[in-house]
């Protein structure tokens, strides 16, 4: 499958009244998987790249829920920038899929939802060493979207 049918843009509800508005992300029913691992980057300047790896096994949501931020995506040849500058819109990424993530503001508050624990022997981080692993062909892809 193509990066394209696996890597969704995500809306959530906006719930609220005259007080404010309210998300509620809930895994495996708003995200399609159970939530594991939660972490945030803030702080960063905006010429400051984050991320720049993949990750064997472990599947992210990113949320902005703050400012805004950007997220490079790439698998093989393709490549996609997303922004993300609502704090009801995300990104599903999974396995597998290299990352990046920059353009912060100064409000910028990035939260990330994972599937797994963290691992440092699941991550790749070096993007020759990522495509000789992605080109090996042992990652297959449900559309979860």
């Amino acid at each position: 499958m193509k990066i394209k049918d696996d890597v969704v843009l995500m809306k959530f509800d906006q719930l609220g009244d005259s007080r404010g508005h309210l998300v509620v992300i809930e895994g495996t029913k708003d995200i399609p998987f159970e939530i594991a691992r939660i972490f945030y980057i803030y702080g960063s300047d905006n010429d400051i790249i984050r991320g720049q790896h993949a990750n064997k096994e472990s599947e992210f949501v990113l949320i902005n829920v703050s400012g805004k931020s950007k997220v490079r995506i790439k698998y093989g040849d393709y490549e996609k920038i997303i922004e993300l500058n609502e704090p009801h819109m995300g990104v599903y990424i999974p396995k597998m899929i290299w990352k990046e993530m920059f353009d912060f503001s100064k409000d910028s508050v990035l939260l990330v939802l994972s599937n797994l624990k963290y691992n440092p022997n699941e991550y790749i981080r070096d993007f020759n060493q990522y495509l000789k692993e992605k080109n090996k062909g042992e990652y297959t892809y449900e559309n979860k979207s």
